[in-house]
């Protein structure tokens, strides 16, 4: 594990975060690269290496329109056809929830709506995460591992390290950090070992029944999407193709053009919950 010298560190709260985040996707790697890999599949968290450098690039997946994503890293098939999707994230402040929660949901719809043989998006949460963040993530169909702050602060303190501080305050995240690089690389790795053990039995058992091919596939949902030439969208679902072939066959265009149905502003108002 590779870390900046103490003199040219800037932020030593954001370079810890960054530090702990790292360790958290090797002990990951540690655990799911052996378990994917007797299943006949790769477990892949870079790019190819760079013909001049010789270093790992990003991991690069794109989407229908040529947008690059880079993902922490996938679990793919014999034929590298992405089929889990996996993000680990960390945030110390409540206020980068959004800007991460929301990468995770843009992202991996994006790529799951170009590779059909996407099964899973899986995301490791890690530190202060809002209720109002977690929700919206499994609305977008991604699968949470939570392992709290307090967690982390529990573990780091078995190191003398103590991880709980304001925002604003420099000088304990800075003792932290010190008290961190004072640690052999063994001690490091125990840290990301630990944190990570407290979801891997939840994550293995959710990865080996994504990866199992013995149950039958079948079709669980249809979604129809009308699109008006001014922008207008309507989506229909249905529990099956039989159900989607009538309506398509029985629909009026009038009424599909007609917005007289959508929902009013002033309908069902209520206070909004937020936690970020």
């Amino acid at each position: 594990m590779d870390l900046a010298p103490e003199k040219n560190i800037q932020n030593p709260g954001s370079a810890l975060g960054e530090a702990i985040g790292s360790l958290m996707e090797e002990s990951l790697g540690k655990v799911i690269k052996p378990l994917v890999e007797k299943r006949n599949c790769l477990y892949i968290t870079s790019g190819p290496l760079d013909s001049k450098t010789g270093r790992k690039t990003k991991l690069l997946l794109r989407d229908a329109n040529g947008i690059d994503y880079n993902i922490d890293a996938l679990i793919a098939n014999k034929k590298f056809q992405p089929l889990i999707l996996i993000e680990s994230k960390y945030i110390r402040y409540k206020k980068h929830n959004r800007d991460k929660g929301s990468w995770v949901c843009t992202a991996h719809t994006a790529l799951r709506r170009r590779f059909s043989s996407i099964r899973s998006s899986i995301t490791v949460l890690a530190g202060n995460w809002s209720k109002t963040s977690k929700a919206l993530l499994r609305s977008f169909d991604v699968t949470l591992f939570e392992i709290p702050f307090e967690k982390l602060c529990e573990i780091l303190a078995d190191y003398n390290i103590d991880f709980e501080w304001d925002e604003k305050d420099r000088k304990k995240a800075y003792v932290a950090w010190k008290k961190f690089l004072t640690l052999d690389e063994k001690k490091r790795k125990a840290i990301g070992d630990r944190i990570v053990k407290m979801i891997v039995k939840d994550l293995t058992n959710t990865i080996s029944k994504v990866l199992d091919d013995s149950t039958p596939r079948n079709i669980t949902e249809v979604e129809v999407q009308v699109t008006t030439s001014f922008g207008e969208v309507k989506i229909f679902t249905f529990d099956n193709l039989k159900k989607a072939a009538k309506f398509l066959k029985d629909i009026d265009n009038e009424e599909l053009l007609s917005t007289d149905r959508s929902p009013s502003l002033l309908e069902n108002i209520k206070p909004i919950e937020n936690d970020d």
